[in-house]
Formats: C-alpha cells, structure tokens, sequence
C-alpha cells in the first residue's frame, strides 16, 4: 500500500533563484502526492533542498543529514493553503521566507492543506475541520516515512504558520500522536509514521476558538465603535482580493452580550490556574481586572520599552508614560481605545453565521455551523451546533490541559503583534503561559507595532531554530 508514498529522490533537480543580486541554486520536486487516498487537488507537497547537500557540502554548518526541516504553510483564514514555492508570485505565498530558509541551510519541505472552500471532484465540500490539520499531519508522516530518502533531519522538523497558519502550526506541536485524527489519516492512506514534531514557530495563532468570543470582550468591552478592512466582492488580483474600510457601533444588545461574555472569560481564565515566571498566579477580578491583566500591561510595557529603545516614537499610541526614556506607566483602556476595536460581538462566533470560523465548522450538508453554546443560544438564523469533541479536537490548549493524550513539541516560538486586533492578546498568552507552565521552551513576544502579520523578523526566527539545532 505505501509503497506509492516512497519519495524518489531521482526527483529532484536543480533549479535557480535571484536573491539579493546573486544566483542561488537548489534541488526541487513538485506536486508529489503525501497520501495514498487524496480527496482534493492540493494534497501535495513540494521539496527544496540547498544544492550543496548534492555533493556532501555544508551550508551554515548542516549537511545533508543534520539540516533542520522547515515546514511552512500559506493557510489564512481557515482557506485552503497551497504548497509554496521560491518562485510563487500568486498570493497567498511566503515566497521570500522559503529563499532565506534555503540559504540558511535548511530543507524546506511545503504542503498544501484543504481549507472550508476546498471541494471534491463531484464539488462536494471536503475541506471543513478538522481536515487542515489531517493533512499537517500527513504530510508530516510522509516526510518521516521517507526519512531514508529525503535529505534533512526528521527528528529536527519546525512549523511555521501565520494566523490560522500560525493556529495549524501550532496544532501540529501540541497534538502529536493524537489518537484523535487516526481514523482521517487511514481514510487518507497516510503513511505509516508518526506526526509529532521538534519545534513550532507560530505568528499570530487564530485558535482556541470556544474561548476567543469571550477573551475579545475581556479586552475591548466598552469600547463599542468598530472599525476593519473587508475583501471587496469581484476585486480579485493575481488572486488577492482588493479590501475596503468598514466601520460600525456596537448597539445596546451588543453591549450587553459582551459583558455577558467577559463575565464567563473570567471563569474561564481562573479555571486555567496559570502562573507566571515567579510562580505569581495569573487570575481576573470580575471587573476584568487582576494579576492576568498587569501580566498583559507588562508585556505591552516591554514591548514599548524595546521600541522606544531603538529611538521609536511610541506615542503613537496613547496610554504610555514616559520618564527619563523609561516606560513608567500604561493605561491599558486608553491605549486599546486608540488601537481600536476590529470585530462586533461575538468576534468569531457570529449570530448570523457569517465569520469563516463558521464556515470551518461546517460539513459536507451544512455549509455554516455555531461552535460555542453562547452563540448557538443567541442565534440570529436557524443554526446547528457543531460537536464538542471537533472544536476541541482543533485547539491546542485540548491537548496541553490533558482532555486528549499527545506528544508536545519541545520548543515553542510564538509572536502576537502588540497592535494585532484580530483576536485578543489574552489567546496568545495563554497559549504560551500553559506551555510554560508545563516546563516546555516557549520564546514569547508582543513585538511594537506589528499587526496581524508574520514572517516579518525572519532573521530572529532562523537565529531561534540555529540555536535549537546547531
């Protein structure tokens, strides 16, 4: 049966790419199939491998054995993310992060994963949760199946992912050998291997998504007026929609579900039973206010202190005191008033079924379902409920609070931009304050002034995954 998933490494052959005025070369294989079964175009992957490895050479210190294995993903949005390329001009793509990858030494090993709008031959729907995630792993075990063949390290493979990207990537750390996703990887014809992974390098994780209403309103409850960009129907270029500017006000029901949803953020962040560094637990006051939040203001604090470090005028945004070039005081509301509010209430989970996290947590029949309680309560329109055991099965806080037995990633790199709006800041730290509270290595920052983005500190993120393998 597996023996049409065995990698011919006959396959790979040089190519060329212009980088920083010089000619770089490397070997590629494209569109090579990662499961016996495929139910859709995209489940394929690409490799690319730096040229020296050929002939036994070195590059930063790896040889052919040794390099570590870089895998990113191009999801968004929950959509279908295609395998990269060095050379894809077509959005999405992290084109850029592949070239400076190679010449960094490593190997670079890119699927493509379904997404909510992915459909079959016969245009039945196949790419719903948990099916982004199913194919991670797959392509995971392809690579440590052919770890014979392919050149690179499979006990040095590192995730990389932006937004629902950075969400699967950090999935892939958290769920290893989950028994959760064995019966979708059979179905596939995945290979017989494991899916657990070394590091996961993750921007902006959109995820832990029956908690993210609630952690919204923590953060920006009364602040009412909203205001995002929209993709502008028919406006599609070189496969990148145009965006416009909408704004809105959240009306007194609004208002009311969101302190409704505050009040249930402080439940569940107490029930979490965090604690920071000094073994300080991290809790929030009915209010909203508390150690949790002072936890956050820090952050913000270092974040500003890093920037106004570098000769960075951080008053861009309000609520910093600033003393003798130190960072003295953050008033937090003002400075999220200035930030401002992206999303109404419930940010994700919306009454009327229209977010794309609906449209994940649909099926082949249905094409949008609710994925908390609160909002299936709250509906708009007549809705479904998707199954608990699903929504979990897709966070990675499911497995790093023992509801479903997993290898975790040993090192963790996790970025939210300190002007990132798309979720609250309460996500990302649990996120990390969990893996650290577990003992795990986790690398953790609100970088100034970035927002929802990744793969913007590429230099860092290579300078992490050398000190891990080198």
């Amino acid at each position: 049966m597996t023996d049409t998933l065995i990698f011919d490494s006959d396959g790979l052959t040089p190519e060329q790419i212009q980088m920083d005025g010089k000619t770089i070369t490397y070997l590629a294989a494209h569109d090579i199939q990662y499961v016996q079964h495929p139910v859709a175009e995209i489940q394929r992957l690409n490799v690319f491998v730096p040229a020296a490895y050929e002939n036994g050479g070195t590059v930063n210190g790896y040889t052919r054995d040794t390099a570590p294995i870089f895998m990113p993903n191009t999801v968004g949005g929950y959509f279908p993310g295609p395998a990269d390329d060095p050379t894809r001009t077509q959005w999405p793509n992290n084109a850029a992060t592949i070239k400076q990858a190679l010449k960094r030494g490593y190997v670079v090993i890119a699927a493509g994963l379904r997404g909510h709008t992915t459909v079959n031959e016969s245009g039945q729907r196949v790419g719903q949760a948990p099916a982004f995630i199913v194919d991670m792993k797959a392509a995971v075990r392809y690579v440590k199946y052919n770890q014979a063949r392919l050149p690179g390290n499979v006990e040095r493979i590192i995730t990389n992912g932006t937004s629902a990207g950075g969400a699967t990537s950090a999935l892939m750390g958290a769920s290893g050998k989950s028994k959760f996703f064995e019966g979708a990887l059979t179905s596939l014809g995945a290979a017989p291997a494991t899916d657990d992974i070394f590091a996961v390098s993750a921007y902006c994780p959109i995820h832990n998504l029956e908690h993210a209403d609630m952690a919204y309103e923590w953060q920006f409850n009364g602040i009412n007026d909203w205001n995002r960009s929209q993709p502008v129907a028919g406006s599609m270029k070189n496969g990148r929609p145009k965006f416009e500017s909408i704004t809105g006000t959240l009306s007194a029901s609004d208002q009311s579900l969101s302190a409704d949803l505050k009040r249930q953020f402080c439940d569940y962040l107490n029930g979490l039973q965090l604690h920071d560094a000094n073994g300080q637990a991290l809790t929030v006051s009915p209010d909203g206010t508390g150690t949790f939040q002072n936890y956050l203001v820090q952050l913000l604090t270092d974040s500003a202190q890093a920037a106004l470090d570098k000769g960075v005028d951080i008053h861009k945004y309000a609520g910093f005191t600033v003393t003798n070039g130190k960072v003295t005081g953050l008033d937090l509301k003002a400075y999220l008033t200035s930030l401002t509010r992206m999303k109404a209430v419930p940010a994700f989970d919306q009454l009327d079924l229209g977010s794309l996290e609906n449209r994940l947590f649909g099926d082949a029949t249905v094409l949008n379902r609710h994925f908390t309680s609160f909002s299936q309560e709250h509906t708009m329109v007549p809705a479904q409920l998707a199954e608990t055991e699903l929504v979990e099965a897709v966070n990675p806080l499911t497995y790093l609070t023992d509801k479903q037995p997993a290898k975790i990633a040993q090192h963790w790199r996790i970025r939210h931009g300190a002007a990132d709006r798309d979720t609250s800041f309460a996500i990302p730290i649990i996120l990390a304050t969990v893996l650290q509270n577990q003992g795990q290595d986790v690398d953790f920052a609100l970088p100034w002034d970035i927002p929802h983005s990744g793969d913007y500190d590429l230099g860092e993120l290579f300078a992490w995954i050398d000190g891990l393998c080198q």
